[in-house]
């Protein structure tokens, strides 16, 4: 049974509608390539919606991200998409063996992320666990990743403090 995605993305933007996507394209490398052509050169609204079945497809079949690596990298470091995008990559970078060409790239975004005041703080608990998995393999950034965090802490909000506290166990 063939299912339009970007009808689905259309009708609804819920829970339901997600795991309802996320079952359809379930491991079917054709069917992630649809949503992810989505994800990427979909209109705003369609980008968005497409953005949340994307990192729980991720989630539930990693392997399905590594030809798209570089373009979700490239994508993430745009300043026109949308936050829900921006947070739904970050996310599903924390749940996926990063290529080990892009961590440089991946350690300098999160970073970025953690300490620019305006980014959201799921996009910053996220960036901080990337960068802790990241930290067991390059102990030089251990010390910065420490840093940035005890110069935040005194007005971080209760989420970043919960997942710094992990990450700093960690280290």
């Amino acid at each position: 049974m063939s299912i339009n995605i970007h009808q689905l993305l259309l009708q609804e933007h819920s829970k339901k509608q997600t795991d309802r996507i996320v079952r359809y394209i379930g491991n079917d490398k054709t069917r992630f390539a649809e949503l992810i052509e989505l994800f990427f050169k979909g209109e705003y609204r369609i980008t968005q919606r497409a953005a949340w079945p994307l990192s729980y497809c991720v989630r539930a079949h990693p392997e399905l991200i590594r030809p798209y690596f570089k373009a979700i990298l490239d994508n993430l470091a745009r300043k026109d998409i949308p936050v829900a995008v921006v947070r739904n990559t970050v996310r599903l970078l924390q749940d996926v063996e990063i290529p080990r060409r892009y961590h440089g790239r991946v350690m300098s975004t999160c970073f970025e992320f953690i300490q620019q005041p305006e980014t959201p703080i799921a996009v910053k608990a996220f960036s901080l666990t990337i960068l802790g998995d990241l930290a067991a393999r390059y102990p030089d950034i251990r010390s910065e990743l420490k840093l940035i965090i005890e110069e935040q802490w005194e007005h971080a909000t209760p989420a970043f403090r919960s997942r710094a506290r992990k990450v700093l166990k960690a280290l």
